[in-house]
């Protein structure tokens, strides 16, 4: 019931939606700081289930996580270049892209100032790597800031995509990149389809990787279970499994039926 009556308020208007989304993230960014847990995705894992990256050991916990973040990066040469990742949450993403990817420098930027707080905290020892709160749709970099920025499974809680999109266009560098990726339900894919036709980036590829990202919450399920009976209330549970995506939940049925899809896009400037 908890979970239907959040998703039915964040429909009621994009400002409101935006507000609902930033409390949210809030509590999230307040809440498990010892738990090792960074990532905040539904992960990805290729149709021949194969490991995309050999990853240090420190890091196999998070695989499933981080080939989300590969399939996005390794579309892209990062190394020597500065990369923006808008909506960074807790910062693992941004950690796995600066340690793996080197480039010269990489800045996450959240919404919620916990989670930025928390990101400087815990990846603190990256020489290469920094965390700044601030606002998609207004980003608080001049033009041409950027070579590249990704953007993963965090726009869907914007308030209006056209903004970021625009904003992403214009802290961009001529030839950069933008790859993004991100979850949608079937009557909002139109809507999106159209902001990205509408803007100024050339399309360089994109495709839908629905299967790639269920094959992945399949394997990661027992692992979210544990977590969510760990660190999160009981009053929070049901709407906490639905945001996690595990297995019989709204968002996966979703996924499995077709009322909802994972796209993935890479554009340059």
């Amino acid at each position: 019931m908890l979970a239907k009556l959040f998703i039915t308020l964040v429909k009621i208007s994009p400002s409101f939606q935006k507000l609902i989304w930033k409390w949210w993230y809030q509590r999230l960014g307040k809440r498990a700081h010892d738990s090792g847990w960074t990532f905040m995705n539904y992960g990805y894992v290729p149709a021949n289930k194969e490991l995309i990256k050999k990853l240090k050991p420190e890091d196999e916990n998070d695989q499933m996580f981080i080939q989300l973040y590969d399939h996005a990066a390794s579309q892209i040469q990062l190394e020597g270049l500065s990369v923006l990742e808008v909506g960074s949450g807790r910062g693992g993403g941004a950690s796995f892209i600066a340690r793996y990817y080197n480039p010269k420098n990489m800045t996450g930027l959240d919404y919620s100032v916990s989670a930025t707080k928390l990101s400087n905290k815990l990846h603190h020892n990256i020489s290469n790597l920094d965390f700044v709160n601030g606002d998609a749709e207004n980003l608080p970099f001049d033009d041409g800031t950027f070579d590249v920025i990704i953007n993963v499974e965090s726009s869907h809680c914007y308030g209006n995509m056209k903004s970021f999109v625009n904003e992403a266009y214009r802290v961009l560098r001529v030839g950069g990149h933008f790859s993004w990726a991100d979850l949608r339900g079937k009557d909002m894919i139109k809507n999106t389809e159209t902001v990205f036709k509408l803007s100024q980036f050339q399309s360089i590829h994109e495709s839908d990787i629905t299967s790639e990202v269920i094959n992945a919450l399949d394997v990661i399920h027992d692992k979210k279970m544990e977590m969510i009976k760990n660190y999160v209330p009981r009053f929070l549970r049901t709407a906490f499994m639905d945001f996690a995506g595990v297995k019989n939940s709204q968002i996966y049925n979703s996924f499995k039926d077709g009322n909802a899809v994972y796209l993935s896009k890479l554009f340059i400037k």
